[in-house]
């Protein structure tokens, strides 16, 4: 698989990991993805607002991409608000987040926000957001994607997309039970049929969604292992093992496991995803930072 140039190169930073509930100094779900001068917050759930101050400022944020409506995966994006309200920024922040989830937050109304609900099968555009234009990019829709198609459209079709500096993301329903949408970040200007430096999000899901409809060429792979093999189908998450098969299945280069839920033991969870997967995969923890 190709390698991005280095000036291409972006990195994903946990801010928080657990499953369902934060351990014990723990946080939710929330990662920092910092690549082509663009920084995005994805997911922001319980914890992980105090653990992106202690890498990065804030205010520094270009966009927040929710991927559902489970408070572990969101609700410190009202904590955010708190903070932006307080230093009054010069441009409101994006935030993507699926249908029904900005009307949980207590700042769904606050000019601090500037709320874009996300389908499936769309595409967004995001930029720094200090650019001229659409603060944090713009959205549209992939060649031939049509709005009730899982992932119609992400990289399907012919030729790549073309853009300046910045993130194009992709996004597909999950096997979750809210609308819940894992997404795909490329640089933009080097997506197509051999993609580079693509990062993946599987949020929250169970077997019945499979990376590939995220399209091929996926670098790096952050998917949900809530718990090990003998809890399958306890609930619509993951084990390790699945994650592992999900992983080899599409042809992944790299996996990283996350939102393991804290009761749940590391090396059993690794154990069996290093199998499915054929090769050592890696797991998530609050201040672990991967290159994509």
């Amino acid at each position: 698989m190709g390698r991005a140039p280095a000036a291409e190169r972006g990195t994903l930073t946990v801010l928080g990991c657990d499953g369902s509930y934060p351990g014990p100094g723990g946080a939710g779900s929330g990662y920092l993805v910092e690549v082509a001068g663009v920084a995005v917050w994805l997911d922001a759930g319980p914890g992980t607002f105090a653990n992106l101050q202690l890498v990065s400022n804030p205010g520094a944020v270009d966009a927040v991409i929710l991927s559902h409506e489970h408070p572990d995966h969101w609700s410190d994006v009202d904590s955010y608000a708190v903070w932006l309200r307080e230093r009054g920024p010069a441009r409101p922040v994006p935030v993507y987040a699926p249908p029904g989830l900005r009307e949980r937050s207590y700042f769904g109304e606050d000019p601090v926000f500037d709320w874009h609900e996300v389908e499936p099968s769309q595409r967004i555009a995001l930029g720094p957001r200090g650019d001229s234009g659409t603060p944090g990019g713009g959205a549209h829709r992939g060649d031939g994607a049509h709005s009730g198609d899982r992932g119609a459209g992400a990289h399907g079709g012919g030729g790549a997309h073309r853009g300046g500096d910045g993130i194009l993301c992709s996004f597909s329903a999950t096997d979750h039970g809210p609308p819940t949408l894992a997404v795909r970040l490329d640089v933009s200007g080097c997506t197509g049929p051999d993609p580079v430096g693509s990062l993946a999000y599987s949020a929250d899901t169970g077997p019945g969604w499979a990376p590939e409809e995220l399209g091929p060429g996926i670098e790096l792979l952050l998917c949900e292992a809530t718990y090990t093999r003998d809890h399958e189908g306890e609930a619509r998450h993951l084990s390790g093992r699945q994650a592992g098969r999900a992983a080899s299945s599409a042809g992944v280069g790299r996996l990283v496991l996350t939102h393991r839920r804290p009761s749940i033991a590391e090396g059993a969870l690794v154990a069996e995803a290093d199998e499915a997967f054929g090769r050592p995969v890696h797991l998530a923890a609050p201040g672990r930072v991967f290159e994509w």
